[in-house]
């Protein structure tokens, strides 16, 4: 028989187990060995009830979802829970068998006993730089099957009475073209996993079974906000539509993204007919992908307060035809889903705004914007360097608010890689320029956020480079009147001056001792009339380099003069 559960209780329990998650997340970061999880963050913790719903995540990357929200029941139908045990550990990155959502993400997921008695699960995820795979990072624009990404790991115990099995992390690294790091960063999450359990067994000395109790609770709670939240919102169905550019050489022509959304009471649907099939790219998303989209999507539009917990699942359901992109069959390829899941969640930002106008937003620089190089100092040949970086862009304006410049915006949270750090590290490169790209951000009475430029010089021959974008061709959409966002771009500069556009998604292009790599990031929409925008604040725009003085009084109706170096209202 259960405790009746207070108000007090469950908020405080809440938040206690929210910080068991945060402090993993640190423990993860502060250990790990890669720059993609020290310096870049690409890692999300959380913490489980016993049956394996999740009750609370740290605020890392909402993509992690997608990997994170089954984890603990795809381990329970490999494993029973009569053969659970004390001191186990368990590891999976297999999209179509083991919960992921793409192959370098990789899940630790750890039991939690009192006794003999089970409380509750912890779990980490980190995204791997590489995993093998056809190409270096194990992301490629011309994969046509997931078998070309990587390796792919069934959940396996990879520790059994707390004694770590030495073996399968060996089979791993010998799969990894970087096995050090690969090495490295498994200790840190077996590590995080530790902090977890040591602080939930802590927790439950002090609560007993209220605090299993309150993991229920928080369920419902969720449950109860998310509902309230769609019961104020009008009744009835709402559509909207976008393109991604391609999906790289197999699938080189736009994809179409549909979204229909019906609310009846406290009840939503959201219905997916009409997207395009699966392709040969590595821009498919598995089930579990779409669903985490969908539950950032409406936390974020409805009510960014409620708790990230498996509640929030109960209030909608999804309807999406098996073989289509946001629903891919086994073998597609899925390197790329987040490039997917970016644009699933603009569209029903597009799709809502009119029932939350307040909300709305703009359509946002929605790619992950990867530049990945890979190569060999020629003074260490046996040290093999993997260097990825996913690039922010612009975030949308909406009603009040200019958008956000260089942010990494829905799917994605992770930081960049400092300069410093890169140069240090990664001694195949240096960067020669970092910052905004002036005249990214869509016009509009409220501006959309810029873009970004990063230039990389190649200090080496023999350096593969791979870029995995979009927003490139369809460009982040304006809202009431304001004006698209720019597109990115990537393209080369060679020694002699000639200089290539490459492809959104573009796999091992060779690079030699001085070509000059240059990333643009999309910017995003305005918001509304350009002429509506005040003359003070485009002012402030020339003077920040975000608008040029023609664009100003192109766009805007606003002539600025200057005079030596300020600038002035005509």
């Amino acid at each position: 028989m259960k405790t009746q559960v207070d108000a007090v209780t469950v908020e405080i329990v809440g938040n206690l187990l929210l910080s068991i998650a945060e402090e993993m997340g640190v423990a993860l970061i502060k250990s790990a060995y890669s720059t993609n999880i020290k310096e870049r963050r690409d890692i999300s913790t959380a913490v489980f009830d016993p049956e394996g719903n999740m009750v609370a995540q740290a605020e890392h990357v909402a993509m992690h979802l997608g990997s994170l929200l089954g984890i603990i029941k795809e381990v329970y139908k490999k494993h029973p829970a009569q053969d659970i045990r004390p001191g186990d550990m368990f590891m999976g990155n297999d999209p179509y068998n083991g919960g992921g959502t793409h192959l370098p993400d990789i899940t630790v997921t750890q039991p939690v006993f009192v006794g003999d008695k089970l409380i509750g699960w912890v779990a980490n995820l980190a995204h791997h730089s590489d995993v093998g795979g056809k190409v270096a990072g194990s992301t490629s624009g011309d994969a046509v099957s997931i078998f070309q990404e990587g390796l792919k790991i069934p959940l396996v115990r990879i520790c059994e009475k707390d004694e770590v099995n030495e073996d399968i992390i060996s089979f791993l690294m010998a799969n990894s073209r970087i096995p050090g790091e690969r090495y490295g960063d498994l200790q840190a999450q077996i590590a995080s996993n530790r902090v977890g359990a040591k602080r939930l067994t802590e927790s439950f000395d002090r609560y007993g079974d209220l605090l299993v109790d309150s993991m229920h609770e928080l369920q419902n709670y969720a449950e109860r906000r998310l509902r309230a939240g769609i019961r104020e919102l009008p009744d009835g169905e709402y559509e909207f539509t976008d393109y991604m550019d391609d999906a790289g050489v197999g699938h080189p022509r736009p994809i179409k993204i549909q979204v229909k959304v019906t609310i009846r009471g406290d009840n939503m649907h959201l219905d997916f007919a009409g997207t395009d099939p699966q392709v040969n790219g590595p821009n498919n998303v598995t089930k579990n992908g779409l669903l985490a989209t969908v539950f950032y999507s409406l936390k974020a539009l409805i009510d960014p307060t409620i708790p990230s917990n498996a509640g929030i699942y109960r209030a909608f359901s999804v309807e999406a035809e098996p073989g289509t992109i946001i629903n891919a069959t086994n073998p597609a390829p899925v390197g790329a889903r987040i490039d997917t899941c970016m644009r699933v969640a603009d569209v029903i930002f597009g799709a809502l705004g009119p029932a939350v106008p307040e909300r709305a937003l703009a359509g946002c620089n929605s790619s992950c914007t990867s530049a990945i190089f890979s190569g060999t100092d020629p003074a260490d040949p046996d040290h093999f360097y993997v260097y990825l970086e996913t690039i922010a862009g612009g975030s949308g304006a909406q009603r009040g608010n200019d958008g956000l410049s260089g942010v990494q915006v829905h799917m994605t949270n992770t930081s960049n890689l400092p300069i410093e750090a890169l140069e240090m590290e990664f001694p195949l490169l240096i960067v020669h320029k970092y910052g905004l790209i002036e005249n990214s951000g869509g016009a509009g009475e409220y501006r959309g956020g810029l873009g970004i430029e990063r230039i990389f010089e190649a200090m080496y021959d023999n350096i593969n480079y791979t870029g995995l974008g979009d927003r490139q061709v369809y460009k982040p959409w304006g809202l009431y009147g304001g004006m698209e966002g720019a597109g990115g771009e990537y393209f080369i500069t060679r020694t002699d001056g000639t200089v290539e556009k490459l492809m959104s998604k573009c796999t091992d292009v060779p690079l030699h001792k001085g070509d000059i790599v240059t990333v643009h990031t999309p910017g995003a929409g305005g918001y509304g009339d350009p002429k509506n925008r005040k003359p003070e604040a485009v002012l402030s725009d020339v003077i920040e380099h975000k608008v040029s003085i023609d664009k100003a009084e192109e766009l805007y109706g606003v002539k600025i003069e200057k005079d030596g170096s300020s600038f002035r209202l005509a």
